[in-house]
């Protein structure tokens, strides 16, 4: 795609610099006319004129309609060429397995969903979303593949792209996901936990806004992710918002990492279930028990729906979570001060039965300047946040970390680009 026109501009610096950020202000609908990009970057439209033809004849933008007229002559509008190539995202989690395709703009066109154990491992795992893909694509126009993106229930060094010691991912350790993925698709690959894709995702909801946000994810386990003024905030090593292994005190509940009194042992998901049983078996009854007796698996989200119809067991199991989870991001709050938190995941689908405490905590243990201007929401549930998520994650790492790297090639490689954190 990249003429010899637009690789003149991979030796100079500064007509280079200017050519990208014209692209990404159209890319973005910062700056949609010829006019909006001299007013944004200060430029001369001879300049602008140059630089804009320099991006159509790359392949990145596109002449569109025209706009409406200040008193002259209508310019005409310019567009980012989201078309032009796929985005692949894969989202692991614990139990399932989701893949879908998105354009360069984010939007996911096409996706699929299946149950899957992630404790079956790495091998079988990968070949069954890679196998879920493929049939995805089968049915897609026949373009290039720019990105990769994954998402794993697991702490992730987002350098290596390969899962660190997780608990819930037998075999997984140490993994090589970003190759197996490259091997496929000859594009380039970035991997992430989970819940770092369903904040990008909530980021992308927000996008006028340059956010501080916490998103709590209450499922089968427990973790968050941090935008601070916009920016996910990954860490040292890819680490932080692992709030699901923080100590809850006076608790010797053993975790599924190998330690005890983790607060995913006692609030997660899994948590819940095993408490439920426990319950069940020292003579509880209702809803929960009637499931239990009759043969069906208790799940936390079956959890959450009795919790909703008035279960006695499912409440007091529900209750007990929030508060916990509320004690933990309370913490958060007062050394992040963000002003939304968002709570997601399978446990909190009990909606204001579990909200309601987690606030109650949040503003019993916070500083009242930290929760001043705090807005505490639930998720909106929606199947396709991961797939949003894993879209913007690759798009901020190819035209916001990484395109000066590549753009001179006309389309990201796996050796042109290298992963920014």
């Amino acid at each position: 795609m990249a003429r010899e026109s637009s690789l003149r501009f991979g030796a100079q610096t500064d007509e280079i610099t200017s050519l990208l950020r014209i692209i990404n202000l159209v890319r973005t609908e910062e700056a949609v006319t010829r006019p909006d990009i001299g007013r944004l970057t200060g430029l001369g439209r001879g300049v602008v004129t140059q630089r804009v033809d320099a991006a159509i004849d790359a392949g990145f933008l596109e002449d569109g309609d025209f706009g409406q007229s200040s008193g002259g002559r209508a310019p005409r509008t310019l567009r980012f060429r989201s078309d032009q190539a796929h985005i692949i995202i894969c989202a692991l989690g614990a139990l399932h397995i989701r893949v879908g395709v998105a354009g360069l703009d984010g939007t996911v066109t096409s996706q699929t969903h299946r149950e899957w154990d992630i404790a079956r491992g790495p091998a079988a795992t990968l070949d069954t979303a890679l196998t879920m893909i493929d049939e995805l694509l089968a049915d897609e126009p026949d373009r290039p593949i720019w990105a990769v993106s994954v998402g794993v229930p697991g702490p992730v060094d987002f350098e290596s792209g390969s899962p660190v010691a997780p608990p819930i991912m037998p075999g997984w350790n140490g993994f090589d996901i970003r190759r197996r993925f490259e091997q496929r698709f000859d594009a380039p690959v970035w991997v992430d936990n989970d819940v770092n894709l369903l904040t990008l995702a909530e980021r992308r909801r927000r996008r006028d806004e340059p956010i501080d946000l916490i998103y709590c994810k209450v499922g089968s386990g427990i973790g968050a992710g941090l935008l601070s003024r916009g920016r996910l905030h990954r860490g040292a090593n890819g680490a932080a918002g692992d709030i699901g292994h923080v100590r809850v005190r006076d608790s010797n509940e053993p975790c599924r990492c190998g330690k005890v009194g983790c607060l995913e042992a006692e609030a997660g998901g899994w948590a819940l279930v095993r408490r439920a049983v426990r319950d069940i078996e020292n003579g509880a009854g209702g809803m929960l028990a009637a499931q239990l007796t009759a043969g069906d698996a208790i799940t936390p989200e079956a959890i959450a729906v009795a919790a909703q119809d008035g279960d006695a067991l499912a409440i007091s199991l529900v209750h007990h979570s929030a508060a916990l989870v509320g004690e933990s991001i309370a913490a958060l709050v007062n050394m992040f001060n963000p002003n939304v938190i968002v709570i997601g995941g399978s446990v909190s689908a009990a909606g204001e039965i579990f909200l309601a405490e987690v606030r109650r905590r949040v503003y019993e243990l916070s500083l009242p300047l930290a929760t001043r201007d705090l807005s505490l929401v639930r998720s909106v549930g929606d199947e396709k946040e991961p797939l949003r998520g894993g879209a913007e994650l690759a798009i901020e790492q190819l035209f916001d970390a990484t395109f000066p790297r590549w753009f001179a090639e006309g389309r990201p490689t796996i050796e042109g680009v290298r992963v920014a954190a």
